[in-house]
C-alpha cells in the first residue's frame, strides 16, 4: 500500500481588459462553476447613472466611461446590481443591457426599408400569440399564428431588385419558407409601399399571404455576451409593441425584474466595468498515491510533468489563462509523506468539526 502524499499547488488567474473584458468575465465564471474555492468571483462592477436617457444613449454613455451598459450573468450579480442602485437612494426603473429585435426577415435583410411596416389599422399593440405576419388582399399586414395554412409570397432575384412570386398552395409559415428557399430565394421581405402595392396585386381577393415577417423569441445583450441569464417579471412580453426593438429595464419596485420598454423612454441606468487587473490565488492540498512507490516524486522532471498533466486537464475542461505552481515547504520539498494520524488526534479533530 502506498502512502499518501500531501502537495499545494498555488494558481494565479489574471486577465486585462481587453477584447471588451469578456474573456477575464469567463474565465473567472467557469472557475466557480468548477469547483474552484475562489473568495469571490464577482470581477465586474456597476455603476449607476441619475441623468435619464433613452437606451442608445444611456448605452453611447457606457461604453465611452465605462465597459458598456450592464449585463447580468447571475443571480449573484442581480443582486450586486439591485444593491448598486438601491444604495443611491434610487427605487425605479433603470436601463440595463438587455434587447430585443422584436420583428425579423428570414433573409437576415438590415439594410434601408428593413423597418417598413404596414399594421393593419396602424395597430400599436401586437398579439403575443401571433409570431408571423401575413399580407391580407387590401395590403394591410396581420398577426397571425405560424401554423395556419395560407398562400404565400416568395421571392427571387435580389433583396434590393425583388421579383415576388405568388405561391397560391397553402402551407404553415415554417413550410412556406422552405418552399421559397429551395424553389427561389426566401418570402418576401418588403421595403417599401411601392413593394407592398407589388405584392398587393398579386394576392387575389380576400386571401392571405404569408410574407417573411416574424417574430424574434431571443434577448440579447448589448457587449455581445452570451449569457443565458434572465430576470424578466412575468408577464412582461404577453403584449408587445410593433416597433423593430424594445429594451430592457430593471423594476427596482420588484426585486429587479425586467420589462422591456420602448427604447426611447428616458430612463436612469446601470453601466458595468471589469477590474483592469484582477488575480485570484488559491492554495489547495492534494493527496496524491503514486503508481510506482519508487518513484521520487520530488525530482524536477517528474513535478514539472505532473503540473504540465493538471494543466491540460483544465485546458480539457474550458480553464484556459490559469497559471499553476508548486508551494514549497520550509524544507525546500514539495512532496511529503503523510504521516498516519493517532487515534487521539483524529478523535479530536472530528469533535472541532
Amino acid at each position: 500500500m502506498f502512502s499518501m502524499i500531501l502537495v499545494e499547488i498555488v494558481f494565479c488567474a489574471t486577465y486585462s481588459q481587453q477584447s471588451t473584458t469578456m474573456m477575464g468575465r469567463t474565465l473567472l465564471g467557469v472557475l466557480c462553476l468548477s469547483g474552484w474555492n475562489i473568495s469571490s468571483c464577482l470581477s465586474l462592477q456597476y455603476h449607476y447613472v441619475a441623468d435619464p436617457k433613452n437606451w442608445t444613449e444611456a448605452q453611447t454613455y457606457c461604453r465611452e466611461k465605462y465597459t458598456d451598459l450592464a449585463t447580468v450573468e447571475t443571480p449573484e450579480e442581480m443582486k450586486q446590481l439591485n444593491k448598486t442602485v438601491l444604495s443611491s437612494g434610487i427605487n425605479l426603473e433603470v436601463w440595463i443591457g438587455v434587447y430585443r429585435k422584436l420583428w425579423k426577415w428570414p433573409d437576415n435583410y438590415t439594410n434601408s426599408g428593413a423597418e417598413y411596416r404596414n399594421w393593419r389599422n396602424n395597430n400599436r399593440i401586437i398579439n403575443y400569440d401571433f409570431k408571423c405576419y401575413v399580407l391580407f388582399h387590401n395590403g394591410e399586414w396581420y398577426g397571425h399564428d405560424c401554423i395556419n395554412a395560407e398562400s404565400f409570397i416568395c421571392y427571387r432575384g435580389s433583396q434590393q431588385n425583388p421579383e415576388f412570386v405568388y405561391v397560391s398552395v397553402k402551407k404553415n409559415w415554417s413550410s412556406a419558407q422552405r418552399f421559397c428557399r429551395e424553389n427561389f430565394i426566401d418570402l418576401a421581405t418588403v421595403k417599401n409601399h411601392s413593394e407592398n402595392q407589388n405584392i398587393q396585386s398579386l394576392v387575389p381577393e380576400y386571401t392571405y399571404s404569408w410574407i417573411g415577417l416574424y417574430w424574434d423569441p431571443d434577448t440579447y445583450w448589448s457587449d455581445g455576451s452570451g449569457s443565458s441569464f434572465r430576470w424578466f417579471s412575468y408577464g412582461y412580453g404577453y403584449t408587445l409593441h410593433p416597433m423593430s426593438e424594445v429594451c430592457g429595464a430593471a423594476d427596482l419596485e420588484n426585486s429587479g425584474r425586467w420589462w422591456l420598454l420602448n427604447c426611447e423612454t428616458k430612463c436612469p441606468f446601470v453601466c458595468y466595468s471589469v477590474r483592469s487587473s484582477v488575480v485570484k490565488r488559491q492554495v489547495i492540498k492534494l493527496r496524491m498515491k503514486p503508481e510506482n512507490s519508487s518513484m521520487d516524486l520530488n525530482d524536477p522532471a517528474v513535478k514539472a510533468d505532473i503540473l504540465n498533466e493538471l494543466q491540460d486537464r483544465l485546458k480539457k475542461n474550458g480553464l484556459s489563462g490559469v497559471t499553476l505552481k508548486w508551494r514549497e515547504q520550509p524544507d525546500g520539498k514539495v512532496f511529503h509523506k503523510e504521516r498516519k494520524m493517532s487515534k487521539k488526534k483524529k478523535k479530536r479533530e472530528k469533535t472541532e468539526l
